[in-house]
């Protein structure tokens, strides 16, 4: 399948389709966010052990990422793609059923190791079927489309709570991972021809993540992207126990603001999908780096000093609206710089994200101590790695 066996009718509905599997992600973090202090209570938990449900389900979204880049490269990206759809509605079910904390952190992780598929195999399945600048274009779309997620998740989700509690929210995920299973059978040919797939035996195709780990062009990429992930990650873990029972904001109040840095990722994403062709990438992810870290420095001081909500508020905005830059340039760029190992590259890249995304997270909760330093501290470290690996890159480019 190539550029010109779409048709301009069906690219629309295509693009649209990768975009909500790119979101399987988030979508299942974002859903839950508004209802962590209800599941604590209605599973007798403690805040932290709630928390560390986000945590495994980073863990298991990096893992399941790193399987499904290679065996798609060898095997297509259909058939891999359906098993971890199934996987993901599955274990969604556990979650709703849980009545432990244990049960659900477990249920939380398979189903993790799910839904990795569907967000890594999406991007690989555009660097299939187009040119490496039409597709980074392409992936700044998708993001758009990802990037409504994160938008209504929050909002959805403390409806759903009010509704049904906090078992409802789980339910909308086991109907998000039953739908897609459903429109992906139907709707999404195979795009990586046999001709075209690797023929190496899978250990040799699973060795290509030594490669692009040694590579420093492909590690400065990850370190840029990645990082700016983390730094998202970092605000997630951190902002419900901020704004809700820090600053008294209700859950629908958070569900809002929340709402509000999901418009930033949209935004920049379409100005990306605007001049990337005429910047180039490696421009436009140089200006997400560098506006990244400056949003940090700003969060950072306004902690700092009293907790200067306002100031809080814009560079957490600036923060994670830089990750619409930083995710979609990068991943392209290393995807292009490795056409025949684009599954692999794709999921190394967000395998990365989600690694360091995890990390993060945990570096949050570790610190937590009833403020919002840990948050502007973790988050200031990550965007100033994002900026160094963005500068490895370069250096190595040349």
């Amino acid at each position: 399948m190539t550029h010109s066996a779409i048709d301009p009718a069906r690219e629309g509905r295509f693009i649209l389709l990768l975009g909500a599997l790119v979101a399987f992600g988030p979508l299942a973090i974002d859903l839950y966010l508004p209802a962590l202090p209800a599941i604590a209570s209605g599973l007798a938990a403690s805040a932290e052990a709630v928390q560390l449900s986000i945590t495994v389900f980073l863990a298991g979204f990096s893992l399941g990422m790193l399987f499904y880049g290679p065996l798609s490269d060898r095997y297509g990206r259909r058939t891999v793609m359906l098993s971890g759809i199934a996987l993901f509605a599955a274990a969604s079910l556990a979650c709703m059923l849980a009545t432990a904390v244990e049960q659900l952190i477990v249920a939380r992780f398979v189903q993790a190791l799910g839904g990795g598929a569907a967000s890594v195999l999406a991007r690989a399945v555009v660097r299939d079927v187009y040119t490496p600048t039409e597709a980074i274009r392409k992936l700044s779309l998708m993001a758009m489309v990802t990037a409504i997620a994160p938008l209504l998740a929050p909002l959805l989700g403390s409806l759903l709570l009010v509704q049904f509690g906090w078992r409802g929210t789980f339910a909308a995920v086991v109907l998000w991972g039953v739908l897609s299973l459903l429109v992906v059978w139907w709707q999404l040919p195979e795009t990586l021809p046999a001709s075209q797939r690797g023929q190496l035996p899978l250990s040799r195709a699973f060795a290509i993540y030594g490669s692009l780990l040694v590579d420093p062009v492909a590690l400065g990429l990850m370190l840029a992207g990645g990082m700016s992930f983390a730094a998202m990650f970092a605000y997630i873990t951190a902002s419900p126990f901020y704004f809700i029972e820090l600053h008294g904001f209700s859950p629908f109040a958070y569900g809002l603001l929340f709402a509000s840095n999901a418009i930033g990722i949209f935004a920049a994403n379409y100005v990306n999908s605007r001049l990337v062709k005429a910047k180039g990438p490696a421009v436009m992810a140089g200006v997400g780096s560098g506006l990244g870290f400056v949003g940090a420095l700003l969060l950072w001081v306004a902690a700092g000093v009293n907790d200067a909500l306002p100031a809080v508020i814009g560079g957490l905005f600036v923060v994670v609206s830089m990750t619409g830059l930083l995710g979609a340039n990068c991943v392209g760029l290393l995807m292009a710089r490795y056409p025949q190992n684009a599954g692999a590259a794709a999921a190394l890249f967000g395998a990365s994200q989600f690694g360091l995304g995890m990390l993060a997270s945990a570096a949050v909760s570790y610190h937590h101590d009833g403020s919002g330093r840990p948050m502007a501290w973790v988050i200031l470290a990550t965007a100033a790695a994002s900026l160094a690996g963005y500068l490895l890159f370069r250096r190595a480019a040349r």
